[in-house]
């Protein structure tokens, strides 16, 4: 399939600025890939959906505060530094993005904070906006780790038209984050509160936890007509053996296996035994699920409503069928579902 058939108009005043009131009282569109059937809910009837030994996969992700304002040496043209990944503890290297980027040179420091509690030198550059950078901080890794907590911010999308607050903290995170290490939020999972999880638990439903990192490739925009030569960025991820156990057993007794989130199903898909099982692994992916693929792990998903030609649009195509999920669309539009990171969910069974 070709970039140019995932483009479709989306009015811009449909870009939720703000999560809902309460996680779990988002709209659902559920989306049902045998009949074509499409119904309009609220997240919390999820519950209908499922049965005892049904089982949910999640992303147990945790965002950081990804996004630094700093200024630079000499001029103090004030730049931002968006953290991607550690490259190196001991010698706090990173890899990072920078803007405006034709500003930031191999040698130059930048001042962070207002009594520049921090000082960063740049080493080397890694793409147009990409470069790796050394902090220069002479305390041990939980006080840098402070600093950083302390002069980043919440690394909301750029379509996110408002300066982060208090509230995104808790909010642009799933409430069953663990480990460290992403750079935006596995959204789908943002529609679920402990009420819910503990609904879903007492009526059978089992959790399988894995983690990837969400890095900024997932958003990276495709630049190619033919999908087949377009290259993701890898991203960390790690599935232990008690998820593999979890969902192998639901697997062979027919169940509901529900991948929550694209980034839940990227990880899955990325480790699959020659018999379609998952396994355990850990590592980095660059998988990218375009049409036609056909899924080994997941036969359902919770995924949010995404931008045009993204990748995450195009793998919710692969899953559901191409024609079904564009008419979704439409209907989303026509009845003001809310897009993107605070927006609503669609459900496909």
């Amino acid at each position: 399939m070709k970039l140019s058939q995932f483009k479709f108009d989306l009015p811009l005043n449909l870009i939720a600025q703000h999560p809902t009131k309460t996680r779990d009282e988002s709209r659902l569109m559920v989306v049902h890939r045998n009949t074509g059937k499409i119904e309009h809910k609220v997240f919390k009837d999820i519950l209908g959906y499922f049965n005892d030994k049904d089982v949910m996969i999640v992303n147990n992700t945790k965002v950081f505060p990804a996004r630094l304002y700093g200024r630079k040496e000499k001029t103090g043209a004030k730049i931002e530094v968006f953290l991607l990944r550690e490259l190196n503890k001991q010698n706090r290297l990173w890899d990072v993005i920078v803007d405006p980027a034709r500003k930031i040179r191999v040698g130059n420091k930048l001042y962070f904070g207002d009594d520049e509690t921090l000082v960063a030198e740049v080493i080397d550059n890694t793409t147009s906006r990409g470069r790796t950078i050394r902090f220069l901080f002479e305390g041990n890794d939980e006080e840098f780790k402070q600093v950083l907590d302390q002069l980043g911010e919440t690394p909301l999308p750029k379509y996110i038209k408002r300066k982060p607050e208090d509230e995104d903290k808790e909010r642009y995170q799933t409430v069953y984050a663990k480990y460290e290490g992403a750079v935006a939020a596995p959204t789908a999972g943002l529609h679920f509160s402990r009420e819910l999880i503990k609904r879903l638990e007492i009526k059978g439903v089992k959790f399988a936890e894995v983690t990837l990192h969400t890095g900024l490739g997932t958003f990276r925009p495709i630049e190619v007509e033919d999908l087949s030569k377009h290259k993701m960025d890898a991203e960390y991820f790690l599935i232990e053996e008690h998820a593999v156990k979890v969902v192998n057993k639901a697997k062979e007794e027919n169940r509901k296996i529900c991948a929550i989130g694209t980034t839940s199903v990227r990880a899955v898909e990325s480790s699959v035994t020659a018999q379609n099982h998952l396994k355990a692994a850990e590592g980095w992916t660059n998988t990218f699920i375009h049409p036609p693929y056909d899924f080994a792990i997941p036969n359902a998903m919770v995924t949010n409503f995404h931008l045009p030609k993204t990748s995450l649009l195009i793998m919710t195509c692969a899953f559901a069928g191409y024609d079904l999920i564009m008419e979704a669309y439409q209907q989303a539009i026509k009845e003001k579902y809310r897009f993107f990171s605070y927006g609503d969910a669609m459900l496909i069974i």
